[in-house]
């Protein structure tokens, strides 16, 4: 059974841990500012540098700005310094805490090892599929396989100059996260292939 994706839970030594909520943005800031202290519009910048927009929502600015507020209200981040750039209004440095750190790689590990609930909604459409006519089911699906064909194009593009443009080679597990999410798109493309053959026979 999957496990909540929040909640308190006991200290070792029996104290209330009220933790915020765990989150993508919130596991990313924690683990990106155990590094060197950073503002929330560097932060912002470097998760898109890197790629990891793609699964770390990062579209709305202000997103950033509040999960930092959330993350030094628990005291899971604290402010270090304020620096001004020329000709641009203050910015707040920020670095993880030593109780921040811990609970970034406590989520890691819970992420890696225990499969959450999610709910993605191609899978939501799929079950109601059954609402449209059929051959709009069929036009939907072939334009989503093409859609599909076209971004996992882009995809490889865009990581073959990623890669090019690193300042030193990525290890395996830097990697991981497009591996996966490259295997995944695949498996979808698969599976879209396979079902629109079978029910346009």
């Amino acid at each position: 059974m999957a496990r909540a994706a929040s909640g308190d839970r006991q200290t070792a030594d029996g104290e209330q841990d009220t933790t915020v909520r765990r989150s993508p943005l919130a596991m990313a800031v924690l683990v990106l500012l155990t590094e060197h202290p950073q503002h929330p519009y560097g932060l912002r910048q470097r998760i898109r540098e890197w790629q990891k927009d793609q699964v770390v929502n990062v579209t709305q600015a202000n997103a950033i700005y509040q999960t930092i507020s959330r993350l030094e209200r628990h005291g899971l981040i604290e402010a270090v310094e304020t620096a001004r750039e020329e000709r641009r209004p203050e910015r707040t440095l920020y670095l993880t805490t030593g109780r921040g750190r811990q609970l970034s790689q406590r989520w890691v590990r819970d992420l890696l090892s225990t499969p959450v609930d999610e709910y993605p909604s191609f899978s939501a459409a799929l079950s109601f599929a059954s609402a449209l006519p059929h051959a709009e089911v069929v036009a939907a699906l072939t334009e989503r396989l093409a859609t599909a064909e076209r971004q996992l194009a882009d995809f490889d593009a865009a990581t073959e100059e990623g890669l090019a443009t690193a300042g030193q080679p990525p290890t395996l597990l830097d990697l991981a996260d497009h591996e996966y999410r490259r295997a995944m798109a695949e498996a979808e493309l698969t599976w879209l292939r396979g079902f629109l053959d079978r029910i346009t026979r």
